[in-house]
C-alpha cells in the first residue's frame, strides 16, 4: 500500500465509511473486560530462574515486585496443562486472596498465613495473577505467556 492508500483508508475510516470489522469489536470488549479497576502493576524485577527453554524440562519461576510488595510465581507444565504455584511477601494479611487469570477464566485462591498458593491443571496460554489486599488496592503481573 502507499502512503495515499493509507491517508484515503485513515479517512474513510474516520468519516464513518469503514465500519470496524464485527471480530475486533468484540477483541476490544475482551480485552477491557479483564482489566482491574485501581490495579497497581508489579514489574518484573529478576528472574529467580529460568528454567523451561524448549526441550528443558523444569520449573520457571519470574518474581515481580512494587515498592512494598513483591510475588515469585512458578510455572510448572505437566501433561500439556500449567500448575501455577506462588508466594507473596510479605503476607498481605487476613482475608487476602489472589486470581491467577486467563483470558476465559479465574481460579481464586485465598492465601496461607506464608502467603503462598497454588493452582493446578490451568491451559496453556496467557496468564496474569491478581493479588486482592484488604484495605489496599490490588496488584497484579503483567500478562505472561506459557507454553507447553
Amino acid at each position: 500500500m502507499s502512503n495515499e492508500d493509507y491517508l484515503l483508508a485513515a479517512i474513510r475510516l474516520a468519516a464513518g465509511n469503514d465500519a470496524v470489522p464485527a471480530h475486533v469489536s468484540e477483541a476490544a470488549r475482551e480485552a477491557y473486560s479483564l482489566r482491574v479497576p485501581h490495579v497497581v502493576t508489579a514489574a518484573t524485577v529478576e528472574c529467580v530462574t529460568m528454567r523451561n527453554v524448549r526441550g528443558v524440562p523444569g520449573p520457571h519461576t519470574i518474581r515481580f515486585a512494587t515498592d512494598d510488595f513483591a510475588f515469585d510465581l512458578e510455572f510448572t507444565v505437566n501433561d500439556g496443562l500449567i500448575d501455577v504455584a506462588g508466594q507473596i511477601l510479605p503476607y498481605p494479611g487476613e482475608g487476602s486472596h489472589v486470581d491467577v487469570r486467563t483470558p476465559h477464566m479465574t481460579m481464586n485462591r485465598r492465601l496461607a498465613g506464608t502467603g503462598q498458593f497454588a493452582v493446578t491443571g490451568m491451559p496453556p496460554g496467557w496468564f496474569n495473577v491478581v493479588c486482592h489486599r484488604p484495605g489496599k488496592p490490588p496488584v497484579a503481573t503483567r500478562w505472561l505467556r506459557i507454553r507447553p
